[in-house]
């Protein structure tokens, strides 16, 4: 069995979806972490409760309110 970060460095440069508190979502390419879980993405676009909301060039996420991500 795979530890999370493990995960998460097998993923760098891959699209990837980050599901946060109060149905925000953000899909875009994984391009680094840090052990807290703050991501960060290029190429992102925002979704809010399932519907697209932006495209971004970049976005930092704070661990703090992720749920999950997913590879």
């Amino acid at each position: 069995m795979m530890k999370p970060l493990a995960v998460l460095s097998q993923t760098v440069n891959k699209n990837v979806i980050v599901e946060l508190k109060g149905k925000r979502e953000y899909r875009g390419v994984l391009d680094g972490y840090d052990p807290h879980m703050n991501v960060v993405l290029k190429n992102a676009e925002e979704f809010y409760d399932g519907d697209p909301v932006r495209k971004m060039g970049l976005v930092i996420v704070r661990g703090d309110n992720v749920i999950y991500i997913s590879p």
